[in-house]
């Protein structure tokens, strides 16, 4: 079970699931074409692939599985079955006592290019590169599972991490966008190089203080909560001095700004002005909206 430490509630009958509950969204407005049953194939197919998969050797119980969403923007078909897209992919996982969902992983993959017939089996092999589409898709299930079991257990998530990283290097050899780290510092390469990197750990365990001694605790506890929040922040303050705007970074603050907002709203000026300190060095292209803390 990835829960651990987390209080369950026992049901007299347990049925297992797989670790997904992956919604996929495909826009298509941009392309021109009167063959338009091949992008609600494409939902279907795709989600049925990550949704079915078997990804972690644990057992998840219905309530445990991930929460998360990918949006696939088609913006060219160069030719017949040939697509250059982006994707948006976000997960969630509830905060306990509450129906509360907390965004974890908020990525925009602005690099995808694949091949796509209708009715064709999506195949992928762990161990070799077999498409651009198991392998994007791949890469993300182990990504949104490896930041989720880092919120409830820390650094819990460098096994899924580590598989993801194995996607990376099989892909090294291909013509595709995204998987070089010489294409771009913000894309699939760099993302899961980051959660590797020593410097950059400090992220990692702040995802587990801001959630289980964090929001995990807010409703009993708001004080508390507040000061491993604060606490949090200032592990992510540290890795963004260390490597000053890595994709890690600037995922962890697309995730989790409007939330934080939300989070010392009711809490007294001091703590505000401690939270807006943090949030300002940390994310400024945000200060703005960060300024509403201290107003």
């Amino acid at each position: 079970m990835r829960y651990l430490g987390f209080i369950l509630i026992f049901i007299t009958i347990t049925s297992f699931a797989q670790e997904l509950n992956c919604r996929v969204i495909v826009n298509a407005q941009q392309v021109q074409t009167t063959e338009r049953a091949i992008f609600t194939e494409m939902e279907t197919e795709f989600a049925q692939f990550l949704n079915t998969t078997k990804w972690t050797n644990d057992e998840f119980e219905e309530e445990e599985v991930i929460s998360c969403n990918l949006v696939i923007t088609i913006s060219e078909m160069p030719s017949i079955g040939v697509f250059k897209a982006s994707v948006q992919v976000l997960s969630s996982r509830p905060v306990y006592g509450t129906s509360y969902e907390s965004v974890v992983m908020n990525f925009a993959d602005r690099d995808w290019d694949f091949e796509y017939v209708q009715s064709q089996p999506l195949r992928f092999n762990e161990n070799t590169f077999t498409s651009n589409i198991t392998s994007m898709l791949a890469y993300y299930a182990y990504m949104i599972i490896g930041f989720d079991y880092d919120t409830f257990s820390e650094l819990g998530g460098t096994p899924h991490f580590q598989n993801a990283f194995k996607i990376v290097n099989n892909a090294q050899q291909t013509s595709y966008q995204g998987w070089q780290q010489f294409n771009s510092v913000r894309n699939r390469y760099w993302l899961v190089e980051n959660v590797q990197n020593p410097q950059l750990e400090p992220i990692r365990k702040a995802l587990y203080n801001y959630h289980r001694n964090g929001l995990d605790i807010m409703a009993e506890n708001r004080e508390e909560a507040e000061k491993n929040i604060l606490a949090a922040l200032t592990e992510v303050q540290k890795a963004n001095r260390a490597r000053p705007r890595s994709i890690l970074t600037i995922s962890f603050m697309d995730a989790k700004s409007g939330e934080l907002l939300q989070v010392f709203a009711e809490a007294n000026l001091a703590t505000r002005r401690q939270a807006y300190n943090l949030l300002n060095n940390i994310d400024p292209s945000r200060t703005d909206d960060y300024k509403s803390l201290i107003e």
